[in-house]
């Protein structure tokens, strides 16, 4: 292989890394964020719907804008535009230009979401061999350096402030020299045209099922640290633990996920996927302690891992492009990531927020039904054959 797709896949995952850290970084730090201003739970149910919305609006308009532009343009432009965002969250000074500064953030992030899985969608396919869960691995890297940066901010006694704009202002630079890096898309013939019809049914299947899986990873993101502090009594810096904990088993799962994807298969690998999800999120809400929640979070984490990246992977080898169908799929994902923490924040204040977290059990449960509809066979573009040496052409812009 050559030495630009080499520095094309390294390129995806550490995009996927500065993602993950970026994201991790404010969602880690939510219980320092209502004390900074002093917001209720539905509050921050309605700073987490803005995000949500931001994120979801562009990817619904993304199916033409990957189709004409391809991932690498929009990498290019949506990389440094996150970071800038999480910067303005980070000086925010009250709640109606926290809002405005999170809904451009969500806005940007859309973008890199999209782009990124797109990239990688490219990537993978060029090497011939599932990679997508190697490159979803480098999320959990992110989301666990920002749990484990977040918690050292709190030892250190850095603000929410301070610690959120360290990390948007490192990220920036990181970036911009990433985007030398990304694989070219050469169109497919009548893309534009394809782009406006609508896609295959299995491409809306995937994406239900990751409606499903980022309702849990959302519910876990943003409800967690809460959950832990104000539910079983756990201290701020035990409480941020529980979501880099979760992440790790995310981590762990995706590290070996690819292997286990060319002997299980897509279909059964999702299937116990969801039913670990139901059954160790059971685990967290009647644990009687914090700790033995925390590492219940990890066996979450292992079981949700594996869902969003092999959805991804089969939406990108839909269709001849993968943009829009990754871009079609990942907007009813995001649709689950934007209603589930919501939901809760809700729930909560009306029952309690342990009653409330139970739909994530109903979720997991839903992946394992939805999963049993999908075929037994793997798409050619990943099936496990031999990486071929490709010639400079294939790769270069």
């Amino acid at each position: 292989m050559t030495r630009d797709l080499r520095s094309a896949r390294y390129g995806a995952v550490l995009t996927f890394v500065l993602a993950g850290l970026m994201v991790g970084t404010m969602t880690v730090r939510i219980p320092a964020l209502t004390d900074k201003l002093a917001l209720s739970e539905s509050t921050v149910g309605a700073i987490l719907l803005v995000w949500g919305l931001g994120a979801l609006v562009t990817m619904q308009s993304m199916r033409r804008v990957m189709t004409r532009a391809g991932s690498r343009a929009v990498l290019r432009v949506g990389g440094p535009l996150t970071a800038l965002g999480l910067v303005a969250v980070a000086f925010a000074p009250d709640l109606p230009l926290l809002m405005v500064a999170v809904a451009f953030f969500g806005m940007a992030f859309g973008m890199v979401d999209v782009a990124m899985n797109a990239q990688g969608s490219a990537v993978e396919q060029a090497y011939g061999r599932p990679l997508m869960n190697g490159m979803h691995a480098g999320w959990c890297v992110g989301a666990i350096a920002a749990g484990a940066l977040g918690s050292l901010a709190i030892a250190m006694g850095l603000s929410f402030t301070a610690n959120t704009a360290l990390i948007g202002l490192v990220a920036l630079p990181l970036m911009v020299v990433l985007g030398r890096t990304y694989l070219p898309e050469p169109p497919a013939a009548g893309a534009v045209t394809a782009a406006r019809r609508r896609l295959p049914p299995i491409v809306y299947l995937l994406g239900a099922i990751m409606f499903f899986a980022f309702m849990v990873e959302g519910t876990v993101a943003d409800w967690n640290g809460l959950y832990m502090r104000n539910e079983l009594g756990a201290p701020e810096a035990l409480a941020a633990l529980g979501y880099p904990v979760f992440e790790a088993g995310m981590l762990i799962a995706r590290l070996t996920g690819d292997r286990l994807r060319l002997r299980f298969g897509v279909r059964g690998m999702l299937t116990v996927s969801g039913v670990a999800t139901a059954g160790f999120f059971a685990v967290v809400l009647v644990s009687p302690a914090a700790l033995v929640a925390v590492f219940a979070m990890f066996f979450v984490g292992l079981g949700v891992a594996t869902i969003s990246p092999l959805t991804m992977s089969l939406a990108g080898t839909a269709t001849d492009t993968p943009g829009p169908a990754i871009a079609q799929a990942g907007a009813m994902g995001y649709a689950g990531l934007l209603l589930g923490p919501v939901m809760i924040g809700f729930l909560s204040d009306v029952t309690s927020l342990r009653t409330a977290l139970g739909i994530a059990v109903v979720l997991g449960a839903l992946i394992a039904l939805a999963s049993r509809l999908l075929p037994r066979g793997e798409p050619a573009a990943v099936s496990p054959l031999p990486v071929r040496e490709r010639e400079p052409a294939e790769v270069a812009a």
